[in-house]
């Protein structure tokens, strides 16, 4: 699940969530905005068992895919888009 909120300047804070239910191990968000480094955002486990991570954007669309332990990648189903290259937000 993403949560979105707009910041001064044009930008917007996205909070990435996953559910407690999804991949054992590490998890981390992918894309454009960190070149595709695994790791770069990972996500962490909060106690009621949801991981999350929150990130800053500028205005426009950003591609993304969360990478989990074992290459394992896979899209977020409530992204503006989901198409073959994997998730699409727009912000701003």
């Amino acid at each position: 699940m993403l949560t979105r909120t707009r910041l001064f300047g044009g930008r917007t804070r996205v909070t990435f969530r996953l559910a407690e239910e999804q991949p054992d191990g590490t998890v981390s968000v992918v894309g454009d905005f960190n070149g595709w480094q695994p790791g770069a955002a990972e996500l962490v486990r909060r106690r009621n068992g949801t991981r999350t991570v929150t990130l800053t954007f500028p205005p426009g669309e950003h591609r993304f895919r969360y990478l989990a332990t074992g290459g394992l990648w896979f899209d977020d189903d409530s992204a503006d888009r989901i198409d073959p290259q994997g998730s699409l937000i727009r912000v701003g």
